[in-house]
């Protein structure tokens, strides 16, 4: 029998502390949520590999270490409210609610948005609405967001984003650039944003309905 509680110890200290994850806060976020059951039943016992998994619909759940890097550079506090773009199965969503007060959560794709719906309330995560929408619109009916995030690589932030992001939040997105991405955090400071650089990383492509 699979010792999911100790793959998930081995993976927050040797896939998220060695590699700089030192935020208290997603570190004990990591050591909580139990990815095995966010990822297909074929493929549980991958559930800690230092990598992305397919949970079907040519859509993956994040390498572990981008979701938690992706989560730290948010500066994420308990009052917040964030914005998650491709909810896929539901994991980075999960995360998330362990670090703020409420999450919203789009997927374009409706089979994901509702498995993920009725997968995140039985495992009792109920400060998320998870929405079957088109993430390019954001969601400007819980507008606005402390911190804005996508799970999905897109060459331009859409304007909605921007719109409906908080003076000095951020969004954090996988940026296309030709035949890579670059993990792009954007701090808005009056009225513009504020780009900074966090490396080559590699994500599906944002989808619109």
């Amino acid at each position: 029998m699979t010792n999911y509680k100790s793959l998930r110890e081995e993976m927050v200290q040797n896939q998220l502390k060695s590699r700089g994850i030192n935020d208290q806060n997603v570190i004990d976020a990591f050591s909580k949520v139990q990815r095995e059951n966010f990822v297909p039943d074929n493929l549980k016992k991958f559930a800690y590999s230092d990598n992305p998994l397919p949970i079907g619909h040519n859509v993956t759940i994040s390498q572990p270490y981008i979701v938690a890097l992706m989560c730290q550079i948010l500066d994420i506090k308990k009052n917040h409210k964030i914005l998650d773009i491709g909810t896929g199965s539901g994991y980075q969503a999960a995360i998330l609610s362990q670090l703020c007060d409420s999450v919203i959560s789009i997927e374009v794709i409706p089979e994901l948005a509702d498995q993920a719906s009725e997968r995140l309330r039985r495992l009792g995560y109920h400060n998320i609405k998870v929405i079957h929408a088109d993430g390019t619109d954001g969601y400007p009916e819980e507008a606005p967001y402390h911190g804005i995030k996508t799970a999905a690589a897109t060459p331009k932030v859409p304007d909605a984003w921007k719109n409906q992001i908080i003076k000095g939040g951020k969004i954090v997105f996988p940026k296309s650039k030709g035949i890579y991405q670059e993990l792009i955090e954007l701090r808005k400071k009056n009225g513009s944003f504020i780009e900074k650089k966090h490396g080559k990383v590699r994500f599906v492509p944002l989808v619109n309905s």
